[in-house]
Parts: structure tokens; C-alpha cells; sequence
């Protein structure tokens, strides 16, 4: 088997999957029925006591069912980037690239032991300055969440907090000790955000107190949340909304922090080696919005206050895992579907707020030379790499963007243009509903509506477990005007199908009755608007029209409606025309070219692009840019496809030789707090095989280059000398480094050291990983160097 890529490993169909090869559930399963009449909650507003929400760009506002934007509906899609673990020098194109793939809102931890590297001095120069990432936030229309801690976890040393205040002080706690050094940190923080704050016109709309805090006891617990909301006013971080975590049983004063949720596809804090149990992630939740374990670092027993407060709060979410970072003891893999069902079944279970965790990977800064991330040894659950911070994001360490980046953006792309419909819509239950989060034979769906219209959910995907088929499937949803059966001719939902349809959908005062496609964007040309659709399952789409409607595409009348089977493709325009001569164009995407589209403003007008190439829209124009390949294609809807063939480097294999044959690895340790597999100590690296190799000194003369490693081992550490470039725990990717942050470092030698990985090893690897290990006691092999251009081109 060969080794996995980490820009295609796991990869799957997205939207869905063919079903006639997989065991059906029932033969004939009968329609599936829901009653969507109640309104749900009454909408109120101002009993959260939130700061200043108008300012010279508009109003934002929170009710207890959702945002508000200029007093509509608004359903923003967060993405986490922590600038301190990311070259300023690239933090716009990063932002542009976090744009593209539909974020508008970008948060981020001030992680306090990244700026204070010595007792008493913060620094906010270079990679630190945050003012000059909130400004570029500012300058391309992108909104800021501020995540201040004072501890933020973030798999950073002591949560983020300085060591000496760790040691000299109770942290997490109104110890007066601790209370003057957070005054201190938070003083220093404001004065570098002052003026860009909502209120003034700046992008901050934010701030998250603490994190997944659930201590209780003197001086903790809600009164702690209190007092730091209280600092928080009294220097003067006023902002629209204030928020806390809302998992592991947390504590918080009512009325004055709204609680933000969140979930993952595994948990890579775990300390079983085996495979987890089906995730609750990949249901719907009707009773609850707290997700299980989240990694918390501390745990109380008691009930936490987020369930009591969800009459009060809307359901918002900032941790919902965009991927999941490999950690020594447990090194999970996921597919693109593993994240987007299960971020999609959440938005079905009514987030109103897409809050991911993490969007944007990175790498931990060195402190003067010493490490600044978790480790058991230093008190913390989990040991992560010295540097990197890989979180099998959509966008990576090195601002590759990844294969999850495009299973995610037509549902962001969904929220930009139709999120103000969604957001204000009551979720509904179905009749029958799975009995746990391991039932896998009982179909998950829900609906949120209102009124006649709303949006029907499915979800036929969980991570690592085969779900069953659903043949001649058709739901009835009950509306307050009587019940709704569509679609008309029973499908089939395969097993790792996940996807929403509309219903009583407004298009443009043209009224679409259902269909078997998912709603992505709305665009215009000089014919009048394009509403894009993608098809979510194999075969033609079923779209419903009242009586009277004309289509350009073959239809049919029954039971009062005319309804059409369409084959999607990249090109397929249907033209729909109401009545009273109302006419509007639908762009049914296949669900290949859905995969493919990118969303942006070209010369200031909303547009779409479908391209394999990652694509970035710029001030000067969109950019496409692609690794090894340098023929381009593209095709800017609704017009026709195009290419081009730019010049570039090749990709090259790099020679290299070993410089040391590994040793025999000690024992791994079991201990810390997890009892679990411990990271091996520094001097075990003794043990590690050594290569080494040179990099071309112009390889990023004509802009980044990739090295990838294939490599077999436990853990990989590349040099410069001594300096220590990047590592990696092995989890059966390909390892990828980009390399144009490493310019003034080409041309000389470099050396790779891997620790040998022992074949009794306590540690969970993926199955497809475990595969690709030779047979041995130990393994610690280089099979091959690559070096891959990034080449671009602008359409």
C-alpha cells in the first residue's frame, strides 16, 4: 500500500456516495415523517448584557435565537489563525486565502507566553504584532474574534500562561497575584487593539473569556468569569459579544457571557489506542449543544451551566474541529467527509455561529531557545511537537490548503448568501430517531424551518463506521399549511451521504418547491440573477415549481406542480420563469465541479470560478496557484472553460545519504496525567538515524516550493546545524515543508533525523498507516525526498 498524501489521504465523495453496492436497510422504507409547526422559541433581545454593538460599519446584536447584523438575521462562518504561529510576512495572503474559502469572521488566541518571552516585557513586534494582523483583518472586510485567555490551552505550554506566573501565583483563580499580572497582560493587549474595536469601525467584534473553564471553588467558577469579564470593561474591551467556552461542564455567570460550543471528529487527547466509538458529532441534537469530551484540562462533576441557558442564548459555535492535531500517543487521520458531515449536521442542529478549531495550522515560536508547547512532563494532558502545529486543517502549516478546504466551502458559501434565511429557522425533530450515537441502521435527519420554507438535512456518515442504505427513501415534513412529500421519485441515500435540500425556497420572487440539490451561492450577470446549486446525489436532480411555471429543460405536471429531473454539470443553466414573467437562472453544479468552486469579489461584483487550482481573490485579481502542475484550467461561471500552460520549475527527487544509522529506541514510558504513552526525552533522539541532503538555493526563486518526505518512524526532526527547522510525529502522511520561509537557509546542507518507531509501541495509528510499517521491531526509514514547485497563474 502506498504511503498516504496529506493532500488526498482518506479522501471521499463529499456530498455523497453511490449506494447500490452497499446492504439496504429495507427494500421499500416507507416516507420519513416530521412535523415542522412549531414556531419555536419567542425572539428576545437585550437581556444579555453584551458591550457596544453599533458603530460607523452598522449594528451587531444577539437575540436568544441568533446574530443579528444591521438587525437581520446573520450566520457568520469563524475560523481560527493564530498569527503568533505564522510568518507575518504572509499573514495577508493567509487572510485572503481564509476569505476565499467563505470565513468572514477570523479569531484567534493571544497566546500570553508567546508575547512575554521574559518576566515583565511583552513584545508586539514581528510575527507578535497584533495590530498589524487585526488591520489586515480590517482591510479585506474580515471581521476579528479576540481570544485573550488569559489561559487560551491551544496545546501551548501552562494553557499559554508565562511560566513564572504559573509558579508564582493561583492561576485561573481571583487570586489577587494572579488578577494584577492578567490586569497587566490585558493593559498591554488594549493598547495595541485601542481604536479598532466595533464601536470605533475597526473589525473586533469579540472577545472569549478564558477557556473550557470548569473550576469551581473560592475564587473560581463564575466568580472568576466575573471578575475577568469585569477587568475586561473596566480597561475597556468593549465589543458586541462576549462569549465562553460551553463544554466540559463549565461555569458562568448567566446574562453575562454567551456560551460557544463546539465538537470533533476524534480526540487525539485520548488515551486509548484503539478506534473510538461512532462520534456524537455525527448526530443531530434536539435536547443539548454540548458535545462530549472536548480535551478540557480540568474536569468538575457537577451539571454545567450551557444546557440551562439555551432558552436564553443562541447556539454558537467556535471549536467545531476543522481538522485534529496527530499527538504522540494517538495519531488519527481524517477524511475531508469526517469533518464536513459533521460540521453540516450541526449547522442541521442549529449552530448559528460556524466557529472552527482550527482553520489555519501553524508552528509553535521558540522562547529564547526553549519550547513553548503542551507536554506531559510540564503538567499538561497531551505531549504535541516541539514546532509543529498541524492540525489537518483546511489551510495547513505552510498555507497549503487542503482537501477538507473543498468539501467545506459550498456549505460556507451557503451560509454567506443565504445564512440571514437559515439562522432565524426552528430546528425539528423527526418522528423516529436514532437511539444513540451508535446506531448506525436508523436514517439521522432534521429539518429548520419557518413557516412554509426551510431546509432538510441528512447526515449518512460516520468517521471509521459503515452506515446502512436508505433505497426508495422520501420525507414528509408536516408545515402549518399541510404536509409536504418530496421528492417525487424516492431516492436512494447511500451509506457516507451527508448533504440539505430546500424547500419553499424564494428565488428571487420565483418560489422553489423543493429540491434534490443543495443550495450554494447566489451570482448575477447581465441576464438577471444565477442562483448555483449542487447535486448531492448520483443522477439527475429533482427540482419542484408551483403550477405555471415554465423551464428550459423537459418537466412534468403532477400533483399541481411541474416538476423537472435535470443532469447537473459544470454548465447546465435552467432558466425559470414565473407566471407574471419573472425569470431567474439556476446553475446545477455537479458534484465534482461543487467541489471545485471558489466563491469571491472579481472588479467588485460577486463571482464564482470553478478550478482545480487553490485560488486566492486579490485586490488585483483572483490568483490560481497549484503544486507540480502547470497547466491551469478554470472556468468563471456562467462562461466557458478555459486553460493556460505557465512556465516553472518541475518537480525533482532530491538525493540524500545517511549519516547515521539509528540505534535501538528505549522502552516507551507510561505516566503523566493521561497514564498513557509518554513522549520520549530529548536524549532518546541519541537512537534516531540521521540523512542528510541539499536543497537547490534558488528553489523559491519563482515562488514557494514544497520538500515532501515519504518517510517510516516515530519521530522526524529537520536541521539546519542545530537549529531545529520542523518535526513531525509519523502518522503514514507524506510530510510537506514549505520551504520559502527557509530562502536564506537553501544551498546548505540539511539533515532529517528519525526516531526509530518500535513495533510494540502503546500508540493508535490508523489502520491505512499501520499498513505501510515493514515488518521489525523497530523502523526508521527515508524512502524519498521530493521537491515540488508552486507555480500561479491569474486567469
Amino acid at each position: 500500500m502506498p504511503t498516504i498524501d496529506r493532500r488526498t489521504a482518506l479522501t471521499a465523495t463529499g456530498l455523497a456516495a453511490m449506494g447500490a453496492a452497499f446492504p439496504a436497510r429495507s427494500a421499500a422504507q416507507s416516507a420519513l415523517d416530521l412535523d415542522a409547526r412549531d414556531p419555536g422559541l419567542p425572539l428576545k433581545s437585550g437581556h444579555l448584557r453584551m458591550g457596544t454593538g453599533t458603530g460607523p460599519n452598522g449594528a451587531i446584536g444577539v437575540t436568544n435565537r441568533f446574530l443579528t447584523r444591521d438587525g437581520r438575521p446573520w450566520l457568520p462562518v469563524m475560523g481560527e489563525f493564530h498569527f503568533t504561529r505564522f510568518p507575518c510576512a504572509y499573514w495577508e495572503e493567509e487572510l485572503l486565502k481564509m476569505k476565499a474559502a467563505g470565513v468572514t469572521v477570523v479569531a484567534s488566541y493571544i497566546l500570553w507566553n508567546h508575547v512575554e518571552l521574559l518576566p515583565g516585557r511583552i513584545d508586539w513586534t514581528g510575527d507578535r504584532d497584533i495590530r498589524r494582523f487585526v488591520t489586515l483583518c480590517q482591510a479585506h472586510d474580515l471581521l476579528f474574534f479576540l481570544r485573550p485567555g488569559p489561559w487560551g490551552h491551544a496545546e501551548a505550554r501552562f494553557g499559554g500562561i508565562p511560566d513564572w506566573i504559573v509558579a508564582g501565583t493561583r492561576p485561573r483563580s481571583n487570586d489577587p497575584a494572579y488578577m494584577v499580572e492578567v490586569e497587566r497582560f490585558w493593559r498591554n493587549l488594549h493598547d495595541q487593539v485601542s481604536g479598532l474595536f466595533w464601536k470605533d469601525g475597526g473589525p473586533i467584534v469579540g472577545m472569549q473569556i478564558e477557556n473550557e473553564y470548569n473550576l469551581d471553588g473560592q475564587g473560581q467558577g463564575r466568580a472568576h468569569i466575573a471578575a475577568l469579564k469585569g477587568l475586561a470593561r473596566d480597561i475597556g474591551y468593549d465589543v458586541p459579544l462576549y462569549t465562553v467556552t460551553g463544554w466540559d461542564q463549565t461555569l458562568y455567570p448567566k446574562g453575562e457571557v454567551v456560551p460557544v460550543h463546539g465538537g470533533y471528529p476524534d480526540e487525539p487527547w485520548s488515551a486509548k489506542t484503539t478506534k473510538l466509538p461512532p462520534k456524537e458529532n455525527y448526530l443531530f441534537r434536539f435536547d443539548s449543544r454540548v458535545s462530549g469530551d472536548l480535551g478540557a484540562q480540568t474536569r468538575n462533576n457537577r451539571r454545567g451551566d450551557a444546557d440551562d441557558d439555551m432558552a436564553d442564548t443562541p447556539f454558537l459555535g467556535a471549536e467545531y474541529g476543522g481538522g485534529v492535531p496527530v499527538m504522540y500517543r494517538r495519531r488519527p487521520l481524517l477524511a475531508p467527509a469526517d469533518v464536513a458531515a459533521a460540521v453540516t449536521t450541526q449547522v442541521g442542529s442549529g449552530v448559528n455561529l460556524l466557529g472552527y478549531y482550527m482553520f489555519h495550522s501553524g508552528a509553535n515560536p521558540l522562547a529564547n531557545g526553549r519550547s513553548l508547547e503542551e507536554t506531559q512532563r510540564s503538567g499538561g494532558y497531551n505531549d504535541c511537537p516541539v514546532i509543529a502545529y498541524d492540525f489537518q486543517a483546511p489551510i495547513g502549516q505552510y498555507g497549503e490548503v487542503n482537501a477538507v478546504n473543498a468539501a467545506l466551502r459550498p456549505l460556507h458559501y451557503f451560509l454567506s448568501a443565504y445564512g440571514d434565511r437559515l439562522a432565524p429557522m426552528t430546528v425539528h425533530a423527526p418522528a423516529i430517531q436514532p437511539a444513540g450515537k451508535d446506531d448506525l441502521e436508523t436514517l439521522r435527519w432534521s429539518v429548520r424551518a419557518a413557516g412554509g420554507s426551510g431546509f432538510l438535512f441528512v447526515n449518512n456518515h460516520v468517521r471509521q463506521y459503515a452506515t446502512a442504505a436508505h433505497p426508495a427513501t422520501r420525507f414528509t415534513v408536516t408545515l402549518a399549511d399541510g404536509p409536504l412529500t418530496f421528492p417525487a421519485r424516492a431516492v436512494t441515500i447511500a451509506p457516507g451521504a451527508y448533504f440539505f435540500w430546500p424547500f419553499g425556497m424564494d428565488l428571487d420572487g420565483i418560489m422553489l418547491d423543493w429540491a434534490t440539490a443543495q443550495p450554494v451561492t447566489r451570482i448575477a450577470d447581465a441576464d438577471g440573477p444565477i442562483h448555483v446549486f449542487a447535486a448531492t446525489l448520483p443522477g439527475p436532480v429533482e427540482l419542484a415549481f408551483p403550477a405555471g411555471t415554465r423551464l428550459s429543460a423537459p418537466s412534468r405536471t403532477e400533483q399541481g406542480r411541474v416538476i423537472a429531473d435535470v443532469a447537473p454539470a459544470p454548465d447546465r443553466m435552467l432558466t425559470v420563469t414565473a407566471p407574471d414573467g419573472r425569470r431567474v437562472h439556476i446553475l446545477l453544479l455537479d458534484q465534482t465541479s461543487a467541489s471545485h468552486l471558489w466563491v469571491g469579489d472579481i472588479d467588485g461584483k460577486r463571482s464564482a470560478i470553478v478550478t482545480t487550482a487553490d485560488t486566492l481573490f486579490a485586490p488585483q485579481g483572483p490568483l490560481l496557484r497549484q503544486r507540480g502542475s502547470a497547466r491551469f484550467d478554470w472556468r468563471i461561471l456562467p462562461g466557458p472553460s478555459a486553460s493556460a500552460t505557465v512556465k516553472g520549475p518541475t518537480p525533482a527527487t532530491i538525493r540524500f545519504t545517511q549519516s547515521r544509522a539509528a540505534g535501538d529506541a528505549p522502552p516507551i514510558v507510561i505516566g503523566g496525567p493521561a497514564k498513557a504513552a509518554m513522549q520520549p526525552l530529548p536524549e532518546a533522539h541519541r537512537a534516531a538515524a540521521a540523512f542528510t541532503f541539499t536543497l537547490p538555493a534558488d528553489a523559491v526563486e519563482s515562488g514557494d516550493a514544497f520538500l515532501e518526505i515519504d518517510w517510516r518512524g516515530d519521530i522526524g526532526r529537520l536541521f539546519d546545524g542545530t537549529a531545529m527547522l520542523d518535526d513531525a510525529y509519523w502518522d503514514g502522511r507524506i510530510w510537506r515543508i514549505g520551504l520559502k520561509r527557509f530562502a536564506d537557509r537553501l544551498g546548505r546542507p540539511w539533515t532529517l533525523t528519525i526516531l526509530p518507531l518500535r513495533a510494540d509501541a502503546p500508540i493508535y495509528l490508523d489502520d491505512m498507516a499501520r499498513a505501510t510499517l515493514p515488518p521489525g521491531d523497530q523502523v526508521a526509514r527515508l524512502l524519498a525526498l521530493r521537491l515540488v514547485p508552486e507555480l500561479e497563474h491569474r486567469p
